[in-house]
């Protein structure tokens, strides 16, 4: 699977990362979705952080979300989707890999940013694949980026 940097994915299709910053900057907490060790999925809550050009995922030090992304790095990200049911900027989710940072000037630049105590496991995401599917008017959208192409637009009535 091909992978970009949240920059690359950015400057590739600047509308659509706008749209789908707004989605995870409107709540604090989203899901997260990784692989147990026996293959099994676990969802997990979790903060979801955009700078420096990439987004980001933090975490409690040895927790089970961390050490499945340790074992392996596929993962789903959730936006809330909002405590009111109209999921007004629709449903948008990320999959891709969860790449875990271990440079103590990369983790403390983004602890001293973030105000964030340390210590805590930090993961860098490369995005795999950008999804986001609304209601237009009488009409399911499904909008859909991967690195190095377009967004396609699907549209069913």
């Amino acid at each position: 699977m091909t992978s970009s940097t949240w920059a690359d994915f950015r400057a590739a299709e600047p509308v659509f990362a706008e749209t789908v910053h707004q989605r995870f900057t409107r709540y604090r907490h989203h899901v997260l979705a990784t692989l147990r060790k026996d293959g099994s999925p676990r969802v997990s809550g979790l903060e979801v952080d955009v700078r420096f050009g990439e987004m980001w995922l933090g975490m409690m030090a040895n927790s089970r979300k961390a050490q499945d992304l340790q074992r392996d790095p596929r993962c789903a990200v959730q936006a809330n989707p909002g405590p009111d049911d109209s999921m007004d900027g629709g449903d948008v989710r990320i999959g891709g890999r969860a790449v875990e940072v271990t440079d103590p000037e990369v983790i403390g630049r983004y602890a001293q940013e973030v105000g964030q105590p340390e210590p805590f496991q930090l993961f860098r995401v490369e995005l795999g694949e950008v999804v986001q599917t609304c209601v237009e008017g009488e009409e399911l959208v499904v909008r859909t980026w991967r690195p190095g192409g377009a967004v396609r637009t699907l549209r069913r009535r």
